[in-house]
């Protein structure tokens, strides 16, 4: 599974597989408009693989698309509620804001950060604080989004635990979003899980193009 476009002034793209050997994964990603400038970005990672892992994550991609104005905890907890009979999924949100920020949000292990090109070279600006717990199962009685500030070029990355972690080194971002996805899981996805990353760029400016690719 491949898709990319625009949303304002961010560039998306998102690549993923099933486990091999299964036909349906329990990774997904949503890209959704928040409204007021703001996009929301979802990483869900369904317990297990399968069809019941992916029945978890659809349930909260669903409530995610119902509620995309809503504060990232409660997102999160509307995310558990709708879970509560499934196996339940890790989770991990990010908001750009209308201004230069991201807000996002962990709970299991879908890892999170922000690279940028700095003087000294490539370099993890930030990354996500992730909080232990499984949506939809045991919920963290405090959810406390995150917010940090980026620039224009700065690329979110956002990959299910189905990927090795990679050095920040081997990235290049003077590639495309769609070229960064396709690499990282043709070289990182594991063999034992399914695998998804999602990478969004912060151009500047506005844009008004979108375009879907598969």
């Amino acid at each position: 599974m491949h898709e990319d476009g625009f949303i304002g002034r961010i560039e998306w793209a998102v690549a993923g597989r099933a486990l091999p050997g299964q036909r349906v994964s329990g990774d997904r990603c949503v890209v959704l408009d928040a409204g007021g400038g703001g996009v929301l970005f979802a990483v869900l990672d369904g317990l297990g693989h399968g069809a019941a892992a992916a029945d978890a994550a659809d349930r909260a991609t669903q409530v995610l698309s119902e509620n995309r104005a809503e504060p990232l905890d409660v997102l999160m907890v509307l995310c558990h509620r709708a879970m509560a009979d499934t196996r339940g999924a890790a989770v991990s949100l990010a908001l750009f804001g209308a201004g230069d920020t991201i807000r996002w949000l962990g709970v299991g292990n879908v890892e999170s950060r922000v690279l940028s090109v700095s003087p000294a070279g490539l370099t993890v600006r930030a990354t996500v604080l992730l909080t232990g717990g499984i949506v939809g199962y045991r919920l963290p009685q405090n959810l406390q989004p995150q917010t940090v500030h980026v620039r224009p070029g700065d690329l979110l990355l956002m990959s299910t635990d189905g990927i090795v972690p990679e050095s920040a080194d081997s990235i290049d971002l003077s590639k495309s979003t769609a070229e960064i996805t396709s690499e990282i899981l043709a070289r990182h996805a594991k063999d034992t899980d399914d695998a998804l990353v999602l990478a969004a760029r912060h151009r500047g400016g506005t844009s008004n193009g979108r375009g879907d690719g598969e």
